[in-house]
């Protein structure tokens, strides 16, 4: 379980091929902080450590993985948004992530507004998930209230923090990004499509 608060970020530094998986080396401070068999939330996608090496660490994902997130997308020197699991104790200061990601979005739109930025994301209506205005989303892994919710698309309004501390920094227009619904929301989606059929 995840709270959508990034501690920090990576940057890709190998990635090998074998068979269907992936394996992904990725260098950051934080490395020295974690331990193998750990679950850590990449982009949003929880992930074990499965080797530790300094200030580098490995993950392995599965094709299923690679296929419905933007991992797979991944090249060596791209940034990627880190945040350990949530422990029992911890404020909830974002939403509550479970590290499942559910599509992939493309940012459609990128406006500056007086030293903040408004990310405009589309996404495929037909796998049944929404957005409500000023609901909660995770976007790589970030959690962020939804803006201007349409079918299919939605806003994020992004301060200079999370600009600058995660890779907000490198979103543009054409950019694939994970999503992750609300939790909740997803669960009266489901309800309401199985009334509907009755």
């Amino acid at each position: 379980m995840f709270s959508g608060i990034v501690e920090a970020t990576a940057r890709v530094v190998e990635i090998v091929k074998d068979k269907d998986n992936v394996h992904f080396t990725l260098q950051t401070p934080l490395a020295h902080e974690l331990h193998i068999d750990q679950s850590v939330a990449h982009n949003g996608v929880c992930l074990t450590v499965v080797a530790l090496n300094e200030d580098r660490y490995t993950v392995t994902a599965i094709r299923e993985t690679l296929l419905k997130s933007n991992l797979g997308l991944l090249k060596e020197g791209d940034l990627v948004n880190l945040e350990r699991s949530m422990r029992p104790d911890a404020l909830l200061d974002g939403h509550i992530v479970q590290g499942h990601v559910d599509q992939t979005a493309e940012c459609v739109a990128l406006t500056e507004a007086e030293g903040s930025w408004y990310y405009t994301f589309r996404y495929d209506a037909s796998l049944g998930n929404i957005t409500v205005e000023k609901g909660s989303v995770a976007v790589n892994g970030v959690s962020l209230t939804v803006v201007n919710s349409k079918e299919g698309e939605f806003q994020v309004a992004i301060i200079p923090y999370t600009h600058d501390h995660t890779n907000f920094c490198n979103i543009v227009p054409g950019t694939i990004v994970n999503l992750e619904f609300d939790i909740v929301g997803k669960y009266i989606t489901r309800l309401m499509q199985n009334y509907m059929k009755k």
